[in-house]
């Protein structure tokens, strides 16, 4: 067992930091727990089962805020001081020059624009090249693409951008036959064949983006440290179009560094992976992080969904470090366009983060992963413990209403600059909670407009107020709507209904919601809505205001979805400098070459509309480059006699018929057989185009007509 070297903090300091944190936590929240029984009490001075139920929810979901808000004022202590001397990047001094190791940096993907992947590999590539330093790295596109179109595009793009970049033997692709165990299968297949050629391996998400600079910081961070197992670096959002992008691009951008130092300050090296952007030292990884199999079956058991905590949890079980590097530079990411796109990466995550609640009581995790695989949980349960808290609560009212006597003690009165006020003491609370979730936010506006450079990059100080203020409005108005949508998640993982792995949209093509897709998906929201409206106004009006913030999210849900996915009213925002961070402002040369690539990408004539839908299967076949390319890398077979007369049918109907009748399995299947691809390109030649099907014949003539070159060379 590797045991973390205590040379870089000692212990002492950081028990320290960490009872500074926890005792802080459990002062707020106790503070608020006797505000919410001396509430409950004066309802005849003794407590119900239902205001027992009241209160039990409201520790739990109290301390929740009260984690993040003490993360964040520890994060403003540790920026107003001029940063944390305890950073695991400090081990690095400017300027040293630190020998590095080999290497691998690893994109798996799943059915994602190819363009948008194989772009963003090569402004990677390029910055390294930059670095002097790219001898140090190979690069890996681990496809687990399922559709045929798709992996003929990835390998097309992938030769075309070898030829650009001289990257042959340093740009890799590897396309599975078999989808097992999602992205983590995908990383441990790859650990299998090359893991021991390299001491590294940097692993990104098909919309990463990292700098030469970023990436030879990690690696000799890494190198510097020998008993560190991950780094995870903090992507921030970028290359948002819709409004609902660049709203979340901006908070993560205003308001995460406080949240980010605030972390380190008290994690140190018990740090979280997120699955991407981060270094990992492959040997330790090999030896200590295989998955295990959850009791029971999928969607709460079985293979683990979310792997990235598990992984962090196994790296500190053998004694590895893990750390946060936040103040790197350089590490991007992308997020979904709109609030319905959003809701469907939160279901996938909800399962997996729900799954993790069998791992909390694992043999051998430390305490702080625990933590960590709990806050997980939670940000998904506390949704349907809100949304219980709040039907409790009307009830609790009601029962009040009923009872004047009870209702009257909810009355206080307080003395006011000398005038006596009735101020109910729920407000008293309400406002305290309200600090909680905002002085965070407020304290990121504060830091930043004091700062005039960087004030400057987010559009000006009255931007960055401006911007802040509805900011919060939409968060005001969206937080309801994700409690419901998180509260559906939960109860569908717990019934067993699973989430199937589909492909996370993240440009901004046809991004808008239409009305129909709104109309189905928020109108259960907004029903519910208006029936907890109207019981809450019958039951008492005053209550009723009490909960018209949440009620306006849900009612108005359907306006708000369509507007946010709007890349015109985002294209407004930015002219009107609302939601600009500094990325926009001032674009680092990475995300502006990958704008620039991506905008003569998209330029590029597409197939016809009658050959679009198998396009992938008619350059395999037709075209005898692409049929090269795609033959020499599959794996060779030893076909058994029945496979033959299968594939000797397949193909004859291939080309007598066209590929329109054929099921997605049957095409795959073709493309998976050498023998095949070698004898459909044979004679679809050979053959007398009477013999061919029509889809054939079209498919030449546009062949030859486009093509003075070979087309794949007009892909780029």
């Amino acid at each position: 067992m590797r045991i973390v070297s205590n040379d870089f903090i000692d212990r002492p300091r950081l028990a320290r930091r960490r009872r500074t944190f926890f005792t802080a936590v459990f002062i707020l929240t106790s503070l608020a727990t006797w505000f919410m029984a001396d509430l409950l009490w004066q309802d005849g001075g003794q407590l119900s089962v239902l205001e027992w139920t009241l209160l039990g929810l409201f520790v739990l979901l109290f301390t929740h805020i009260a984690i993040g808000f003490v993360t964040a004022l520890l994060g403003f202590y540790v920026v107003n001081r001029g940063g944390d001397s305890r950073q695991i990047t400090s081990t690095v001094k400017p300027g040293e020059e630190v020998p590095l190791a080999s290497t691998a940096v690893i994109m798996p993907v799943f059915n994602e624009d190819v363009s948008r992947v194989f772009e963003g590999m090569r402004v990677i590539f390029r910055s390294l090249e930059e670095t002097k330093k790219l001898e140090h790295f190979d690069f890996f596109m681990l496809s687990d693409s399922n559709q045929p179109n798709q992996w003929i595009q990835e390998e097309v793009a992938w030769v075309e951008l070898c030829k650009q970049v001289s990257g042959f033997g340093k740009i890799f692709y590897r396309k599975r036959r078999q989808q097992i165990n999602k992205k983590a299968g995908n990383v441990a297949d790859f650990l299998r064949r090359w893991g021991k050629s390299y001491r590294y391996m940097v692993v990104l998400d098909a919309d990463s983006i990292m700098t030469g600079e970023a990436l030879v910081k990690l690696v000799a961070t890494m190198e510097k440290n020998p008993g560190v197992g991950i780094i995870q670096t903090a992507p921030r959002l970028v290359n948002g179009e819709t409004l609902y992008s660049r709203l979340q691009q901006f908070a993560n951008r205003l308001y995460s560094p406080i949240f980010l130092a605030g972390l380190n300050y008290w994690q140190q090296y018990d740090g979280n992976y997120w699955g991407h952007n981060a270094v990992i030292r492959v040997q330790p990884f090999i030896d200590h992080c295989a998955l295990p199999d959850l009791p029971g079956s999928e969607p709460f058991g079985g293979r683990i969904l979310s792997h990235d905590f598990v992984e962090a949890a196994l790296m500190r079980k053998a004694g590895w470090a893990v750390w946060l590097a936040s103040d790197i530079d350089g590490t991007y990411e992308e997020g979904p366009p709109t609030l319905i796109e959003s809701a469907k990466r939160d279901r996938r995550w909800c399962q997996g983060n729900m799954q993790h609640s069998w791992l909390l009581a694992a043999k051998g995790f430390r305490p702080i992963n625990r933590f960590h695989l709990g806050m997980g949980v939670m940000a998904y349960v506390s949704s349907p413990l809100w949304l219980f808290f709040l039907v409790l609560s009307t009830i609790h009212v009601f029962d009040l209403v009923r009872s004047p006597a009870h209702g009257a003690a909810l009355e206080i009165q307080t003395s006011f600059f000398g005038y006596i006020i009735a101020v109910p003491e729920a407000f008293t609370l309400f406002v305290f909670t309200m600090l909680l979730l905002f002085l965070p936010k407020i304290i990121g506006v504060i830091l930043t407009v004091q700062d005039k450079k960087q004030a400057e990059r987010f559009g000006g100080p009255g931007a960055v107020v401006l911007s802040a203020l509805i900011e919060n409005a939409f968060s005001a108005l969206l937080a309801p709507v994700n409690m419901l949508f998180n509260s559906k998640f939960v109860v569908y993982t717990l019934l067993g209904q699973g989430v199937s792995w589909v492909t996370q949209k993240r440009g901004s093509d046809d991004d808008d919601t239409d009305w129909r897709e709104a109309i189905i998906t928020h109108s259960p929201h907004i029903l519910f809505g208006v029936v907890w409206g109207v019981s809450s106004y019958i039951i008492s009006p005053a209550f009723f205001w009490w909960l018209s913030p949440v009620l306006a999210g849900l009612v108005l849900s359907i306006p708000i979805s369509i507007a946010l996915s709007k890349v015109s009213l985002g294209q407004k925002a930015r002219q009107w400098k609302i939601f600009l961070t500094p990325e926009e402002t001032q674009p680092p040369y990475e995300l502006r070459r990958l704008r620039q690539n991506l905008a003569e990408c998209y330029k590029h004539m597409r197939p016809i509309e009658s050959l679009r839908a198998d396009y992938g299967m008619l350059q395999a076949v037709l075209d005898p480059y692409v049929n090269a390319v795609h033959v020499s890398l599959l794996r060779q077979r030893r076909p058994s006699e029945e496979s033959r007369d299968y594939f000797a049918q397949l193909r004859m109907r291939l080309l007598r018929e066209g590929p329109a009748g054929f099921t997605t399995k049957e095409k795959m299947a073709l493309l998976l057989d050498a023998d095949s691809m070698i004898w459909l390109h044979r004679e679809l030649w050979c053959m007398p185009s009477q013999g061919l099907a029509e889809w054939w014949r079209l498919a030449v003539r546009q062949y030859n007509v486009l093509t003075a070159a070979p087309i794949t060379a007009l892909y780029r």
